[in-house]
């Protein structure tokens, strides 16, 4: 038997079910509530954490770029901590401002440009040293490893660097235009704990595919934005 039309609280609580990211990230906010409490009793607002966590990224990419990956994914990963908990600090404390939310926006940006620029600076390098050095690459040559090997990674880094930037600037871009654009399922949080997870396997061919992974989802998140943009605008008449 039909149970009828929907109704349009059913519609609108079916609607607003939270999805697995909304629910991930609710686990980690609820995990790091001690910590953001802590905070608060201290007096650091969430711009510092903004800060703190652009520095990290510092760390980060200078940890790329002189080869210890694995080191290096554990200070990405205190660096999406921040991440989390500057945003936590400003709903709780009623800090929200359009300053803090547009300095958390440009320095995550910068932030992600220094890792994926560490990341190739560390390919770049190695391949300097075998030009410099040919007992290197021979060796890499007897190890299966091709010397355009580095260079097509350290492109593959920049790629990634130029895809992430244009998921950010889609959104960004359509908002200014007075358009919601959460579309995409690959943003900043799935793009750190793939690059995270890459490099707890260090320098190899995991980062390699990670890499290239990155890259394709990055501007395939940013073609569907730019699609649900022309749909709001063009495609539903509301443009000349």
């Amino acid at each position: 038997m039909s149970s009828g039309p929907e109704t349009p609280a059913g519609a609108m609580s079916r609607e607003s079910s939270p999805t697995f990211k909304d629910r991930v990230r609710d686990l980690a906010r609820a995990a790091l509530d001690p910590i953001t409490t802590v905070l608060r009793r201290m007096g650091i607002g969430p711009d510092i954490m903004t800060v703190a966590g652009l520095l990290l990224s510092i760390v980060a990419a200078l940890l790329f770029f002189e080869g210890y990956f694995r080191l290096a994914a554990g200070v990405v990963a205190l660096s999406g901590v921040c991440d989390i908990l500057d945003g936590e600090l400003a709903r709780r404390s009623g800090r929200r401002s359009r300053f803090g939310a547009f300095l958390d926006s440009t320095l995550d940006r910068l932030s992600d440009g220094l890792v994926l620029s560490g990341i190739a600076g560390f390919y770049l390098g190695h391949l300097t040293k075998m030009v410099l050095d040919p007992s290197l690459a021979v060796d890499a040559i007897s190890r299966g490893l091709e010397i355009q090997t580095w260079e097509v990674v350290s492109l593959t880094a920049v790629l990634a660097m130029v895809g992430s930037f244009m998921v950010s600037y889609t959104r960004a871009r359509a908002e200014g235009l007075g358009l919601e654009c959460r579309v995409g399922w690959f943003e900043r949080p799935e793009r750190m704990i793939l690059l995270i997870i890459a490099a707890l396997f260090g320098v190899g061919p995991v980062m390699s595919a990670a890499l290239v992974l990155l890259t394709l989802l990055s501007f395939a998140t940013a073609a569907q934005r730019v699609a649900y943009v022309w749909k709001k605008t063009r495609g539903a008449g509301r443009d000349a």
